[in-house]
């Protein structure tokens, strides 16, 4: 493998590092991509599937309730849970359907984590009749079966991948092996702002219309920009995207937030995994080092390029929370605010929770809620009944 063009970097990180052959794959997939992303025909179209479709554009809240309660800054909530399949995987895979079919895909396969982008992919493929396989760690089967059952019903192949640890990068393993023997024939609908240019770039533009709409929703709501944006930190495509307008903002901190075993960004090295060059935790023997989180789709040991160099540069802070943590803010959510939180997402609520009481009353904190807690509710009701 080599790095074939100096393309697609956010600094130090990024790159593409794979096979020759499927380079060329990915630079016919950069041109598609730079053809069509302004392209008004094309906007106008996934404008149209994200309004009519997806539900957007979706809320602000102010949660008023857990405002009071914590006694500290006004907290306000993106709501990426009320979007079609519960999540804000649907955006990324509408801009990339559409991109797949004009050109001319008829097979789609993607990995999954928590099942939420499987799901998201599962449903556009069924929406335009093109086959679809989903990779999933068979440890995340078990764990998100109710979501293997959602994908097979809309139509998907699930794959089960034993290899390793069962778990997401072990998935995206297998994907690249399927495009790397099928990339003449296969679109790889990648979910996460990670792999090899373009795809972190490409998935930020399609994701970035979280930040795109809380920018426009925040100034008419309170007159300025929030103090803090929260997300949580997996492969780093939900925070990239409620970053993106705010990146140019200096006067707004953005804070990704990390499962305590699986801290990438507060321990990582740089690295190269799966075709491109980031921050890696790396074992004793230069291997990506096993990782956990009771968040399926945060359990990555590696994280998007534009996030590595956020951090190296010093524009975004990262931190890390604990499952204990993790499990009363989904808790406190759902008490307070009656909306339950994804796990995933209830990492960004487990830090404003600490955050907000030691901000004035007149800071904003945002809090992209990334996803819904359906999926998680099961498992959460044997943690907590162990």
């Amino acid at each position: 493998m080599q790095e074939t063009e100096k393309k697609g970097f956010f600094g130090s990180f990024g790159g593409s590092f794979i096979p020759p052959e499927l380079q060329e794959a990915m630079d016919y997939l950069t041109e598609q991509f730079e053809r069509y992303k302004d392209d008004p025909v094309f906007r106008e179209e996934l404008a149209y599937y994200y309004r009519e479709y997806v539900g957007r554009e979706n809320p602000l809240t102010f949660a008023k309730h857990l405002t009071d309660k914590l006694g500290g800054a006004k907290i306000y909530l993106k709501r990426e849970d009320l979007n079609h399949t519960g999540s804000h995987k649907i955006n990324n895979v509408l801009g990339q359907i559409l991109l797949a079919k004009r050109m001319g895909a008829r097979r789609v396969i993607a990995e999954t984590g928590a099942g939420q982008h499987g799901v998201a992919t599962a449903t556009v493929c069924a929406m335009f009749g093109m086959e679809c396989v989903i990779y999933m760690g068979e440890e995340d089967t078990r764990r998100q079966a109710l979501n293997v059952f959602r994908m097979e019903l809309l139509g998907a192949k699930v794959v089960p991948v034993s290899k390793g640890q069962g778990r997401l990068k072990d998935a995206v393993d297998e994907a690249l092996n399927d495009l790397v023997a099928n990339y003449r024939t296969t679109f790889y609908l990648l979910g996460s702002a990670v792999g090899p240019h373009p795809f972190p770039t490409m998935v930020k533009h399609f994701q970035s219309i979280i930040s795109e709409e809380s920018k426009q929703q925040i100034l008419a709501r309170e007159g300025r920009l929030p103090d803090a944006v929260i997300a949580c930190v997996g492969g780093g495509s939900n925070a990239i995207g409620s970053f993106a307008h705010y990146i140019d903002e200096p006067s707004v901190r953005l804070i990704g937030v990390e499962p305590d075993q699986a801290p990438t960004l507060t321990e990582g090295v740089p690295g190269v995994i799966h075709g491109f060059k980031c921050l890696v935790l790396l074992d004793e023997e230069g291997e990506p080092r096993k990782t956990y989180s009771i968040a399926a789709g945060l359990d990555y040991p590696g994280i998007g390029p534009e996030h590595s160099h956020l951090k190296e540069s010093g524009r975004a802070e990262y931190v890390t929370v604990t499952n204990e943590e993790v499990l009363e803010a989904f808790q406190e959510l759902s008490r307070t605010e009656g909306i339950i939180p994804a796990l995933e997402s209830a990492h960004a609520v487990a830090y404003a929770l600490k955050l907000a009481p030691t901000m004035e009353h007149d800071r904003i904190l945002l809090i992209n809620i990334s996803g819904r807690g359906d999926k998680d509710v099961e498992q959460v009701f044997h943690m907590l009944n162990k």
